[in-house]
């Protein structure tokens, strides 16, 4: 007999399901999962083609070990380069290759999330997004407790 809820795992179901779905977009799109998730916090950050090292990890939520692994390739192939940003601060920049990848392959992935929320009403993109804040701050404070 299981010992999580039913609602938990249905909960943990629609997060693997949504994983999978990322996957088939960018094995569709013919890129590894990392390096779809680089060049879509690269592209959507404030800059369009630049952003902290330090903020893909933290977006990411992958490894520093497969996101310096995946940027080592991303540099040879030309499709980035790695700037010093003050201090031990680096910043992943895309270059011009880099910026026509993102347009093909992250964009196209921005523009499909963005649609969706623009189908729903406006009240449930609201509600959808402050109960995913409510799981998520709760979640962090339990998990705060763990030993």
């Amino acid at each position: 007999m299981p010992r999580s809820s039913k609602a938990l795992r249905r909960f943990n179901y629609l997060l693997s399901e949504t994983d999978a779905a990322y996957h088939e977009a960018a094995s569709r799109l013919g890129l590894a999962d990392s390096v779809m998730q680089i060049l879509y916090v690269v592209y959507d950050s404030a800059e369009g083609d630049r952003c902290p090292l330090s903020e893909v990890c933290r977006c990411t939520g992958i490894s520093k070990q497969t996101i310096n692994s995946a940027l080592r390739k991303l540099e040879a192939d030309g499709i980035v380069r790695l700037e010093q940003a003050g201090g031990r601060n680096k910043d992943v920049c895309l270059t011009q290759r880099g910026v026509a990848l993102a347009q093909s392959t992250a964009a196209k992935i921005i523009e499909a999330e963005d649609a969706v929320l623009a189908s729903w009403p406006a009240q449930d993109v609201a509600a959808y997004l402050s109960l995913t804040e409510r799981y998520l701050t709760a979640f962090r404070d339990e998990i705060k407790k763990l030993e």
